[in-house]
């Protein structure tokens, strides 16, 4: 304990404040704008939203179709053989016990969220998806494109961005024995210069802004989805007091859960939260209809296989504004947010493995879990809205964008609904808390000099950061919702997105240069 405190101590004393100031400037303004008006902060999140998406959402399909052949190269290739740490390195955790790690703290809330509201919304045309491509809502062909998309937009693709990240951090850091930072990664391409403070300064603030941004974006979506759980599940109704609530006590543990460390956190609730997603999924396929949920998920990975490109280079104009601004591009934002500092996340449990086996475990697996989840989950929920053993889409329609998922678990066989509702609140805080451990401590780390990221950042930076964090959360949750109900969520994870893109960018060329043109170094 003394220990820490000296720790804490000397860390106050290296605060970074050219990164520090600028990022909570703009994070800790925006809760003031919220605290002081409200609707100016949601307004002008939104209208950033639109500007841009529409402006560059082509640089983030060039982009990501690109990490996606590099990830697959780099899996396929000789390089598939390079390990870690050097080819004596012993990995630190078990196989599925990383998996565990990597699978629940890179995913977070999002795939229990959408598993059955995406395929719904695109297979109802809730709100205009299906317009601009012809097809007809509420038909099997309506059902097939709505898994196909989902299946695009939750595996192989946007875990590539991940993937490519952290194996490009990992490279760096273990066996050219580099710092561990966004700015180490830059290096390839402009040599020391990127070490230079002023250079450093910017990268990181950037960076750091946007994993902000992406934890603010998914602490809103933890609450509004806790919330309209308990409004859909046990009738409990909205309220200011409760969102505070809420919000307050996902703050509180997710930060008690990063300060206890890694081991001891992130470890037993990754596994923990693997296990619930195992148990869900075998209890919907044993009381779902089976055979329509295999018929469905493989016409769906057909859809997506034979729209491959044609979904991977539209940047609006092909798919629409309601479809793929709203959803495709949203997506793309949120992951490329998180993607360069959940790419040292990811570094951070792999020494001692092999780039083969850093890409099953964080490319392969994940994808092929997201396959089955939708397939599973988003199955089920087609099939109960096409029997008409529920109105999932009427319940959309009447209470926003995430409210299918409480209507579809209250109408489950044999009345499973009444225990798995309360399981999967459970489920939700867990994986929102399981992702956010490691990102607030990953946000104070980047405002301490010359101390590596994953280390004990001290407890007042982390408390600042929180409450910031919370305030912009739970005003967003409250009075963002808009039309579908959740888009306070999704001009946040656009800001996000367009906040590190052009670093983005960068690091893939970096990636090019570092693995295909300079000396691998083993």
């Amino acid at each position: 304990m003394s220990e820490n405190r000296e720790t804490n101590g000397e860390n106050r004393k290296a605060i970074r404040w050219e990164v520090f100031l600028p990022a909570y400037f703009i994070v800790g303004g925006a809760a003031l704008l919220g605290l002081m008006n409200k609707e100016a902060l949601t307004k002008g999140a939104n209208a950033f939203f639109f500007w841009s998406l529409d402006s560059f959402g082509w640089l983030f399909q060039w982009s990501i179709m690109a990490c996606v052949i590099l990830v697959g190269v780099a899996t396929f290739s000789k390089l598939g053989n390079l390990r870690f740490g050097g080819k004596d390195a012993k990995a630190k955790y078990s196989f599925w016990t990383w998996f565990a790690m990597a699978l629940t703290g890179g995913i977070a809330t999002g795939i229990v969220t959408w598993g059955v509201n995406e395929p719904l919304i695109y297979y109802g045309n809730v709100w205009g998806e299906l317009t601009q491509l012809g097809i007809e809502p509420n038909t099997p062909r309506a059902a097939i494109f709505a898994m196909g998309r989902s299946f695009y937009n939750w595996t192989f693709v946007p875990y590539a961005i991940y993937a490519l990240c952290g194996l490009f951090v990992s490279y760096v850091y273990y066996n050219k024995k580099d710092r561990l930072n966004v700015t180490t990664t830059l290096k390839p391409i402009f040599g020391q210069t990127a070490t230079n403070k002023g250079f450093a300064a910017i990268i990181d603030t950037l960076s750091m802004l946007a994993l902000t941004i992406g934890l603010i974006t998914g602490l809103t979506m933890c609450i509004t989805l806790t919330m309209s759980g308990l409004k859909g599940g046990y009738g409990i109704q909205e309220s200011l007091p409760l969102y505070i609530a809420i919000g307050a006590g996902i703050i509180l543990t997710f930060t008690f859960s990063s300060y206890i460390g890694m081991d001891r956190g992130l470890k037993v609730l990754g596994n923990l939260n693997a296990w619930f997603y195992y148990a869900l999924l075998a209890l919907l396929l044993f009381t779902g209809p089976t055979l329509y949920i295999l018929r469905i998920t493989t016409a769906g990975v057909a859809e997506w296989l034979h729209n491959f490109f044609l979904w991977g280079l539209d940047p609006i104009d092909i798919g629409g504004e309601a479809l793929t601004r709203s959803w495709t591009l949203f997506d793309w934002a949120f992951w490329v947010g998180y993607a360069p500092v959940t790419g040292i996340f990811l570094a951070m449990i792999s020494y001692g493995r092999t780039v083969r086996e850093f890409m099953i475990v964080n490319w392969i697996l994940p994808s092929v879990f997201g396959i089955i989840w939708f397939g599973v989950w988003g199955g089920s929920a087609l099939n109960m809205q096409a029997t008409g053993g529920a109105d999932l889409i009427g319940a959309i329609n009447s209470g926003g964008a995430v409210m299918a998922l409480w209507e579809f678990l209250k109408h489950l066989p044999f009345g499973l609904g009444t225990i798995v509702v309360p399981v999967n609140i459970f489920v939700i805080l867990i994986s929102f808390i399981t992702n956010a451990d490691a990102t607030l401590t990953n946000i104070g780390s980047m405002c301490v000099r010359d101390v590596p990221i994953g280390t004990e950042p001290p407890a007042k930076m982390k408390a600042l950061w929180g409450i910031s964090v919370g305030i912009v959360a739970i005003i967003m949750a409250a009075f963002g919702g808009g039309v579908q109900g959740v888009d306070g969520v999704k001009a946040l994870a656009a800001a996000a997105g367009f906040v590190v893109l052009f670093i983005f960018v960068l690091q893939v060329v970096a990636f090019v240069k570092t693995f295909f043109v300079d000396k691998v170094v083993e």
